[in-house]
């Protein structure tokens, strides 16, 4: 049997099936990173007036220097974070659509450079298929080169990255998670469209909840819109790929309860909240609607904090600093999962 057949069947047979989340995420319940770091520039200026005697004033008291929140990152270290989620996401696309990765190059910097284990071109059989990932991995590498110059000398390495297909690999762990193979089985993103595809949906909603709660973090005007630019452009990536698979199960709607089932893996990584969503739609037939943009029920986009997105890039629901697609876990100071 094929491995698309194999991974089909697997996924038909699953019973990963729940009740449509959107009427039951509230307002009140989507949590947001609210922390706000000091800015990291502050504006002085002064002009003596010339030679002109003016009548003396008091010397103002100085402005209060604000007490740090104890533990509040940085933008610099909100950035670093950022970069190495998008070494991930860029390394597996631009493997998937062209066979090779970032260059050397791209991924020097400050911390423990790593390597990556696997990744390899996939062949595709959709031309559609084929455009979008390479439109998406190029993206991705235009990211990964813009956060670098924002940061400059400041910028972390890239650490170790597992997207092989050992069944001990990051990729097989998750499926895995997902109920979507059995123990010791494999799941190979790189074999089919269709796989390819659940690979990609894997990382895409994670990034555009990363980049919702990081914001909170940034003061800086400048650093402020990329952040936003990036963000979108996450969010267009991350549509794009429901879309697909939205369209696609249709025919097969293995494919459905396949993001069903990694949808309830990431909730059950990351805490207790019940927010994210599969693509599967309300209703059926002419009245059915689709969930190709996962909100609450006011159609706002939901946040997780650094933590709850290292549990599942981690795939550990407990407070860890390495594993999963980092095997050798983060550079920087923001490293750790949250705890469950």
């Amino acid at each position: 049997m094929r491995n698309q057949d194999l991974i089909l069947d697997i996924l038909a047979r699953g019973d990963a099936r729940r009740e449509t989340r959107r009427a039951m995420l509230k307002m009140a319940g989507t949590t947001t990173v609210a922390v706000a770091g000091a800015s990291l520039l502050a504006a002085c200026d002064g002009d003596d007036g010339g030679d002109i005697t003016v009548r003396p004033v008091p010397t103002p008291s100085p402005t209060p220097t604000p007490t740090p929140t104890p533990g509040a990152p940085t933008e610099a270290d909100v950035l670093n974070f950022a970069l190495q989620l998008e070494y991930l996401e860029a390394q597996f696309y631009l493997f998937a659509a062209t066979g090779s990765g970032l260059a050397a190059d791209q991924m020097t910097g400050t911390g423990t450079q790593g390597t990556v284990t696997g990744g390899r071109r996939v062949n595709f059989t959709g031309p559609l298929v084929a455009a979008y990932a390479r439109e998406i991995a190029e993206d991705e590498r235009q990211h990964v080169l813009f956060l670098r110059n924002a940061l400059g000398t400041a910028r972390v390495a890239m650490p170790s990255i597992d997207i092989g297909t050992t069944a001990t690999g990051a990729f097989s762990s998750a499926a895995r998670a997902a109920g979507l193979i059995g123990a010791g089985a494999t799941f190979d993103p790189y074999a089919t469209d269709e796989n390819f595809l659940l690979a990609a949906f894997i990382f895409e909603d994670v990034g555009v909840t990363a980049y919702k709660g990081a914001v909170s973090f940034i003061n800086n005007k400048t650093f402020l819109e990329a952040a936003a630019g990036i963000h979108a452009a996450e969010a267009y990536h991350a549509g794009l790929i429901r879309t697909v698979l939205y369209r696609k199960g249709l025919e097969t709607p293995a494919l459905i309860d396949a993001t069903e089932a990694i949808s309830n893996a990431r909730d059950s990584l990351d805490g207790s909240s019940d927010l994210d969503q599969g693509i599967r739609p309300t209703g059926s037939g002419a009245t059915a609607v689709s969930n190709i943009v996962p909100t609450d029920s006011s159609g706002i986009a939901y946040s997780r904090t650094p933590g709850q997105v290292l549990n599942i890039v981690y795939l550990n629901a407990q407070a860890t600093s390495q594993g999963g697609f980092f095997p050798a876990g983060l550079n920087g100071n923001i490293r750790t999962s949250a705890a469950a």
